[in-house]
């Protein structure tokens, strides 16, 4: 009968090596630990990214399929922002004008020019109030749904539209304002993102909610103590607080975690 080789360290009739039977130890055998994140044992090289922290950044960002309507929306901003910046002055002045929720217009096609005057975006796409629509609206579709994130929006953009835009119809009726206030340019996102902020907030946890809306309101107050259009940051406030109105909607409204959207 053969004898069993020495230097193979294997019994006669056994299969698998003895030293199966002692743990490798990484400096011996030359690897390393699988890296955190790394369902597959891969090295990630320092500074790099992991797939699932990739893919937790990627959903503060809009997406087709899991968040329809931020992403459609932002997508008709960027068309009406890029026509606004590279049309004729002309037909943008007139475009603006036939879309702004004045007093004059909301007296006669208030429904159209609510919706038309919610297609810009007041100071460009890399204003703050752009910036915001994109997280912010995102962030709360991901939790109550597209449909009812447009609601609160349209319910901010309408309700605070309407509570600066009638005062002035009143003071003029009034003869406090002169008639061409009735004809005041007044368009943007800007009331809807500000009570979808404020409706948000809600959802985060107590301290920073109360931060978010400490900052946010902030800067809201801020803008109105500067008197530089005061209507305007009067509106913006009462818009954050018709979003914070919401909250009892919105935490009712609360999807429940499932897998991660597209």
């Amino acid at each position: 009968m053969p004898e069993a080789s020495s230097s193979s360290g294997t019994l006669p009739g056994a299969s698998r090596p003895l030293l199966d039977a002692v743990p490798a130890q990484p400096a011996a055998c030359g690897t390393a630990p699988a890296a955190p994140g790394s369902a597959t044992g891969e090295r990630i090289p320092p500074g790099t990214v992991s797939p699932r922290r990739r893919m937790r950044l990627w959903r503060l960002l809009p997406t087709p399929t899991g968040t329809p309507f931020t992403f459609a929306y932002a997508a008709v901003l960027v068309g009406t922002s890029l026509f606004a910046r590279f049309a004729d002055p002309g037909v943008v002045a007139s475009a603006l004008r036939g879309s702004s929720t004045d007093v004059a217009h909301l007296a006669h096609t208030p429904v159209f020019v609510l919706v038309a005057s919610a297609l810009w975006i007041a100071g460009g796409i890399t204003s703050p109030f752009a910036i915001g629509f994109l997280f912010v609206l995102t962030a709360l579709e991901r939790r109550i749904g597209g449909r009812r994130t447009a609601g609160v929006f349209v319910l901010g953009h309408t309700v605070a539209t309407l509570a600066t835009e009638v005062p002035v119809g009143l003071s003029v009726m009034a003869g406090h304002l002169p008639a061409s206030s009735l004809h005041r340019l007044d368009y943007g996102i800007s009331f809807g993102v500000a009570a979808s902020i404020g409706a948000l907030a809600g959802l985060l946890t107590p301290w920073l909610r109360w931060a978010v809306l400490a900052v946010v309101g902030g800067m809201l107050a801020e803008d109105l103590i500067a008197f530089a259009d005061p209507m305007t940051s009067w509106g913006h406030l009462l818009a954050l607080a018709s979003g914070v109105g919401t909250w009892p909607l919105v935490r009712r409204w609360r999807l429940a975690p499932g897998p991660s959207a597209a």
